[in-house]
């Protein structure tokens, strides 16, 4: 009886309540006026800074099939290829997804880019453009300690 009485308090108060209350706070329609509790932000992430042009350019995306001489093979068509070279693991030796193209000229670099960026090879959409500079070698960190010994006497 008391299970009876539960249920038919449930049902009157769901009727009671207003139209939609519940479910409109987890719909996944997007209204103006949302009622969803945090603050819809509206700011884009700062796209990457472009590298300047040379002749080096860094690929990615490729299919972890593409060999170095496949992708000399796609990107010749554009201009001369000096280097292709698909970046590997050292262990297992199975290519990382991605790899560099050196063109002999920057007109034939700017060629390759806009040849091959967002084009499938070997099955996979790839994405080229210049290729930034190495950082240089930050000094090793050694958590041992002996870096803060070494400082304080």
């Amino acid at each position: 009886m008391a299970m009876r009485a539960t249920t038919a308090a449930l049902a009157a108060a769901a009727a009671a309540a207003p139209r939609g209350g519940f479910l409109r706070l987890f719909s996944t329609t997007s209204t103006s006026s949302s009622s969803f509790p945090f603050p819809q932000t509206t700011q884009q992430t700062p796209a990457r800074e472009q590298a300047e042009p040379n002749t080096n350019l860094f690929v990615s995306g490729l299919s972890k099939r593409t060999t170095s001489e496949g992708l000399q093979e796609a990107f010749s068509k554009f201009g001369e290829v000096v280097q292709a070279r698909v970046v590997t693991d050292r262990v297992s030796g199975y290519s990382k997804g991605f790899g560099f193209v050196k063109y002999a000229t920057l007109e034939d670099a700017a060629e390759g880019i806009k040849g091959m960026d967002g084009q499938f090879l070997d099955g996979w959409v790839i994405f080229a453009e210049y290729a930034r500079p190495r950082q240089p070698p930050s000094e090793p960190q050694n958590n041992t300690g002996m870096g803060l010994w070494k400082q304080r006497y």
